[in-house]
């Protein structure tokens, strides 16, 4: 065991008893560099965080010119802040006019916590709606609407009034009752292995929202900012949520999450009591700054259209015998394996053939493809080259 890794295990809290522990110097586009200088393409993006890739110089002078100015200053809320006014007018001005106001937070769990208070807030409801194998975080809050039995029993008792329904089922909808505040889901399902729903199931969902008088929480923290081949995964949906949840490639690399609904739906936190939900370091200007730089490319340089085409390059060059079908859109996709063995197997070779990989939660037939979205046409003919040499490395 090397020194690093052997402080690694000693000092860091760990998540699981056997981490990947890759010690990365450096990263840089789509690779991860280790002491030794191996590279190892990233299939993972830091779980779409990194959608513009590692160490944008853009991003990297934003957060530099930020930092010259100031960092934290006070709780949010307080005072004007300039990087956060700036991002949240470019956010807005990027959605429908129904979901104009930005609470900003630090993450994606905070951002799940604000929405399911503020839809118990404006309702006077109580009652929570999600769907099965839904992934939406680890605080207590967002445990409690995760659609996985394994991950929350020995955390129970967590919240009340928790329904889970079946995700793209119709007949699932009529137990949305007018008991119900709010209904969360992922118009993708990441961690499920990339499900989609076909869109008359959502254009139900609303309306049946819509007849109970229950809120509809979007959950676009892994779908966002291009990854799914529009810049939010609801455009393709064609329905507009009541509140949008925002995190990881919202801040551009930086630790960064929101909850957006309209000014009218927002404005039950400022009341009775005022502070009905606070942060501290929520909307931290550095953060702020980092995000809106990161927006600005990828709305420039339209990536969210570069997904769409690196996924058909994707679909046309990525065969192998053992792969079954390739789920999802954009660059938010995943390949079905014949067996759950070979995705062990093939996870246990990644780091070796410079591949950088890990599990969906909820999915153990099939191996996550969520690179970065600035991949080059040549990159991705070699990720898939890569891939196809590591599942054949993998037996019968």
């Amino acid at each position: 065991m090397n020194g690093s890794k052997e402080l690694f295990l000693k000092y860091l809290g760990q998540t699981s008893p056997y981490p990947l522990a890759l010690e990365v110097i450096r990263a840089e586009g789509c690779y991860l560099y280790d002491p030794s200088g191996k590279k190892y393409l990233d299939l993972i993006s830091g779980f779409s965080v990194n959608n513009l890739g590692h160490s944008n110089p853009r991003i990297i002078e934003a957060i530099r010119n930020q930092a010259g100015l100031y960092l934290h200053t006070m709780v949010y809320g307080e005072l004007i802040q300039s990087p956060q006014i700036k991002y949240a007018r470019e956010l807005v001005n990027n959605l429908p006019d129904s979901l104009n106001q930005v609470f900003f937070v630090n993450s994606g769990s905070e951002a799940v916590e604000g929405a399911l208070k503020l839809a118990k807030r404006f309702t006077g409801k109580h009652e929570i709606v999600c769907f099965r194998n839904a992934y939406h975080g680890s605080t207590h809050g967002a445990l409690s609407v995760m659609g996985n039995e394994m991950y929350k029993n020995v955390f129970r008792p967590l919240l009340p009034s928790i329904k889970i329904l079946e995700f793209n089922s119709l007949s699932a909808l009529e137990s949305i009752s007018t008991s119900t505040a709010g209904v969360i889901i992922e118009p993708i399902q990441a961690e499920a292995g990339i499900l989609t729903a076909e869109s008359n199931f959502f254009k139900a969902l609303l309306n049946r929202c819509r007849e109970v008088g229950a809120l509809l929480i979007f959950d676009e923290i892994q779908t966002g900012f291009g990854r799914t081949g529009t810049l939010f995964a609801f455009e393709q949906t064609g329905i507009i949520p009541d509140i949008l949840l925002l995190a990881k490639a919202l801040g551009g690399g930086m630790p960064l999450g929101a909850f957006i609904a309209s000014s009218d739906i927002m404005s039950y936190l400022t009341h009775d009591p005022a502070l009905g939900h606070i942060t501290t370091f929520g909307g931290h200007p550095v953060c702020c700054a980092a995000g809106l730089a990161s927006l600005e490319i990828i709305l420039e340089q339209k990536l969210f259209l570069r997904a769409n085409q690196l996924e058909q390059l994707i679909r046309k060059n990525l065969r192998h015998s053992s792969i079954l079908e390739i789920r999802g859109k954009g660059l938010l996709l995943a390949a079905k394996l014949d067996s759950e063995s070979r995705v062990t197997r093939f996870f246990d070779l990644c780091l070796k053939n410079g591949l950088l990989f890990d599990y969906f939660l909820f999915c153990k037939d099939s191996i996550r493809i969520t690179p970065p979205l600035i991949m080059t046409n040549e990159e991705a003919l070699g990720m898939c080259k890569l891939i196809a040499e590591t599942l054949d490395q993998t037996g019968a």
